[in-house]
């Protein structure tokens, strides 16, 4: 924990682990020059992608940051899938396109925990999920801390039960997917609050995430009893990001006017700038990853077309206040707004 709570200590501003492609080296690279702590993310990435990120990151030197692996889950009720499968026949037929398999994998995830324990990175975070104390423990004794991501007071109590060196705790105002260990009950507390709950809770340090878009957001969730705040949407819009170009160019278009929790991406909730897909399809049912897969083709269809009307533009709520500028510079206009706010960043 000692060694968490240290880099936390000396880089309580940590870049979001965001998958999909948003999450670059680049942009690791980039805030840890800045001196923040950087998170790449394995979701969605073949093993042999996620070693070569890894080993990009440490080629430049850099030493604070982590990965953020998913958490496997249940599958979801294949009449519900398959109903959903009819219902984006509409959507295939617009792109000229077939919907994806409604395929329920693990994302590779013995293959990503041996490959974590092979490389020793310095962090390693789940989100979906806590996996079980031995693999908490291989990692640990691998070199890693490890972090939980968490909704509830229940999931942190149960994350440090099972050994968590520290915890996310992602509130509801965030962009992307809910960290829900049960995405049907998760917890929907607003960061300040879930952040001085849990925090108050427990004994290892807690970084706070969701909706946090300036340094007077990261104060008041550092007042709140974290030890460090995590941002996303802050970020997606700079150079750095691999964010897809019609999603940086959405986050700054006034025709967007704001977010909402939908599954009817990927079949878990997920807060994203509200558009054609979500208002058409409010119904998705409780199926990931099904639905991300029978959707995937779908979304890349509309993004090869730039058309955000049928992308997932994930978002957090306070998406308006994200800039292009290069991630140092958001990175050192955070630190300069928190120090006017009372906190050091």
């Amino acid at each position: 924990m000692s060694h968490l709570s240290d880099l936390l200590r000396e880089r309580p501003l940590v870049q979001a682990p965001m998958a999909g492609g948003a999450s670059t080296p680049d942009l690791v690279d980039a805030v840890v020059r800045a001196g923040g702590t950087g998170f790449l993310a394995a979701g969605y990435l073949e093993p042999g992608r996620v070693e070569e990120q890894v080993a990009q990151v440490r080629g430049r030197g850099v030493t604070a940051f982590g990965v953020n692996v998913f958490v496997p889950g249940p599958a979801g009720d294949p009449a519900a899938v398959a109903a959903y499968g009819g219902e984006l026949a509409a959507e295939a037929h617009r792109y000229g396109v077939e919907p994806g398999g409604p395929v329920h994998d693990d994302d590779a995830w013995d293959a990503k925990v041996d490959l974590l324990e092979r490389l020793g990175v310095p962090v390693v975070s789940f989100t979906f999920g806590c996996p079980d104390g031995n693999v908490l423990r291989r990692l640990q004794e691998a070199g890693s801390a490890v972090v939980v991501t968490v909704t509830s007071l229940d999931e942190a109590l149960l994350a440090t039960a099972r050994g968590a060196d520290g915890l996310c705790a992602q509130g509801v105002e965030a962009g992307g997917h809910r960290a829900a260990f049960d995405p049907e009950r998760g917890g929907e507390l607003p960061t300040v609050e879930l952040v001085s709950a849990v925090a108050a809770a427990v004994e290892v340090p807690v970084i706070g995430a969701g909706g946090i878009m300036t340094g007077g957001d990261a104060a008041a969730v550092l007042h709140a009893g974290a030890a460090a705040v995590q941002l996303g949407t802050a970020f997606l819009r700079c150079p750095e990001s691999g964010a897809q170009p019609a999603h940086k160019l959405a986050l700054a278009d006034p025709g967007f006017t704001g977010t909402a929790l939908t599954r009817a991406f990927t079949g878990r909730p997920a807060r994203g700038l509200v558009n054609r897909f979500i208002t058409e399809h409010p119904a998705a049912p409780h199926a990931y990853p099904e639905l991300h897969h029978m959707t995937r083709p779908l979304r890349a269809a509309a993004a090869r077309a730039g058309d955000t009307g049928g992308m997932a533009l994930w978002a957090g709520e306070g998406f308006r206040l994200a800039t292009d500028e290069p991630a140092a510079t958001v990175v050192r206009r955070l630190r300069r707004e928190a120090e006017q706010a009372g906190a050091r960043l």
